[in-house]
């Protein structure tokens, strides 16, 4: 963006919008560090001439594309009037979200919706979605009783269930939390770990571990533990249990067997909400074993009370090179036929 003293005029056939940012807002704040999200948005629409005076920001030339960033700008506004920073990730999406509505593609839900939906305040942090589909994920945790969380890494199923998990024992809506996985990588490399089973099997469970701190008092944690209001455990210890009143995640779904995954599911009691999360693309199951995450999305699509959220490499959320590495693998795999690992009979991590 350049700096410039007179009025910038549209000429024939082109657009012009202007947005006065109010002067409680600090235009760095709209601008980026640096101007760093100005240069984001100034790459994503190459078809308008934006320009700053003081705290008015002006855009000239295509319509459509003029139109776009005046929504941008009002969209941004909303979400740092919440207090909330913009970031370049952010303005990102934003625009994405933008031109897939323009598109007809969109959804209704707005982008200033989407990145001021609080979950979770903890130790001076806020979590929240970062993307649509994260969004709509969430919106179907407190909607349904069963919600599948299905995607590749980085796509925040896991932390975000976690997050209402959390939530929804703070808010006393459970009295218990159960976090498990089927500890299929741990089963195999018992016999070489050191200590009990509990110490054997710990390291697979530690994410589960590491997601509580980040949400929790870290000197409460094991006090909830001792007490049983939160348990971490392996999917083998859900066997001939009914859970009441609880928030129950199962992590790692694609290694559960269809007889496991049946198993987990008649363990819901009453007043229980189950979320569970995987990735249909990284299954470590011997060879000849199904996938009960791939099963069971045959037998209950469709069924009321559950609910199938699917999350892309385009909601990745960890670095921008794990979203393109995750395409780069799907890619691969389409072209040589070899989706999941099908050409081996066996399912192979990435």
């Amino acid at each position: 963006m350049t700096e410039t003293p007179t009025a910038h005029s549209p000429v024939q056939g082109q657009a012009k919008a202007q947005f006065t940012v109010p002067p409680k807002h600090p235009m760095v704040t709209v601008l980026g560090s640096g101007d760093a999200l100005l240069r984001v948005i100034e790459k994503a629409f190459p078809a308008a001439d934006i320009h700053v005076r003081g705290n008015e920001i002006s855009a000239v030339g295509d319509a459509r594309e003029v139109a776009l960033v005046q929504r941008l700008f009002d969209e941004m506004m909303l979400v740092l009037r919440t207090g909330q920073p913009m970031t370049e990730d952010a303005v990102e999406r934003s625009i994405a979200m933008l031109r897939a509505s323009e598109d007809g593609n969109g959804p209704e839900e707005t982008p200033a919706e989407v990145l001021t939906q609080n979950i979770l305040s903890s130790r001076g942090r806020t979590i929240r979605p970062k993307t649509l589909n994260q969004k709509r994920y969430v919106d179907a945790i407190d909607k349904h009783t069963v919600v599948f969380g299905i995607g590749p890494a980085g796509t925040g199923k896991t932390y975000l269930a976690m997050a209402k998990a959390v939530q929804a024992l703070q808010s006393k809506q459970v009295n218990r939390i159960i976090l498990t996985r089927p500890a299929v990588e741990a089963g195999e490399r018992l016999g070489f770990l050191p200590g009990t089973l509990y110490e054997k099997i710990d390291p697979y469970l530690r994410p589960l571990y590491d997601a509580l701190h980040d949400m929790l008092d870290p000197d409460s944690i094991p006090r909830l533990m001792a007490a049983g209001t939160i348990e971490v455990a392996p999917l083998a210890y859900m066997r001939g249990r009914t859970l009441n009143d609880a928030f129950i995640i199962l992590d790692e779904a694609q290694n559960t067997s269809a007889e496991q995954m049946k198993m987990f599911l008649t363990r819901l009691g009453f007043d229980s909400k189950i979320v569970i999360t995987g990735d249909v693309t990284q299954v470590d199951l011997p060879a000849g074993t199904k996938s009960g995450l791939r099963q069971v999305q045959e037998i209950l699509e469709g069924l009321d009370d559950v609910h199938f959220s699917r999350l892309s490499s385009q909601d990745v959320v960890r670095h921008k090179l794990v979203g393109r590495i995750v395409d780069a693998y799907e890619k691969y795999d389409s072209e040589n036929g070899t989706q999941n690992g099908s050409h081996t009979g066996r399912d192979k991590r990435k």
